[in-house]
């Protein structure tokens, strides 16, 4: 499967701007997994990190969850990966698989778009009960971006890491 990543406007409302910066970084991570068996994608990057292209994305699982759907939307879930709320244990891959990973993933972004666009504008106000705190739909929206930047980062070393590929 070949992921399309559309490029984010260069004029737009604040909305739209940051819908589609979130989609470009959400499409990159999806891109820097193409072609890559499940072996491949559990491949850490170097011991003891648990790092590795599956684990992202099942991180970006968890961080989608936590952030649409406890925060702003108020559901009471547990997160995807833990009932216990540890979110270091999306990165154990051992016996995950792309089809797993990436259906978790699609859910949750499905979740986080939905809640987004049912929200009467940026300045919706959820609750994160982790730091008891009150934040931002335009809040959620900027960290989701800078969570997927910072890990796409990480995601291009560990591609190239497993055949070479570069860039994207």
């Amino acid at each position: 499967m070949t992921t399309e990543r559309m490029t984010p406007p260069l004029i737009a409302d604040e909305r739209a701007m940051l819908r589609a910066h979130l989609d470009f970084h959400r499409a990159t991570l999806a891109m820097k997994c193409d072609g890559l068996s499940d072996e491949e994608l559990r491949r850490q990057s170097m011991p003891p990190s648990t790092l590795s292209l599956l684990g992202l994305v099942r991180h970006m699982s968890e961080v989608e969850r936590a952030w649409f759907r406890r925060v702003i939307g108020g559901e009471d879930i547990p997160l995807v990966w833990s009932d216990t709320g540890d979110f270091q244990v999306a990165y154990d891959t051992r016996a995950a698989t792309r089809q797993e990973a990436f259906d978790a993933w699609r859910g949750e972004v499905e979740h986080a778009r939905r809640i987004e666009r049912a929200a009467e504008s940026l300045d919706v106000i959820g609750h994160d009960r982790r730091r008891d705190q009150h934040v931002s739909l335009r809040m959620v929206m900027l960290h989701l971006i800078h969570e997927y930047a910072r890990h796409n980062g990480h995601a291009d070393l560990l591609r190239e890491g497993v055949d070479g590929t570069v860039g994207v």
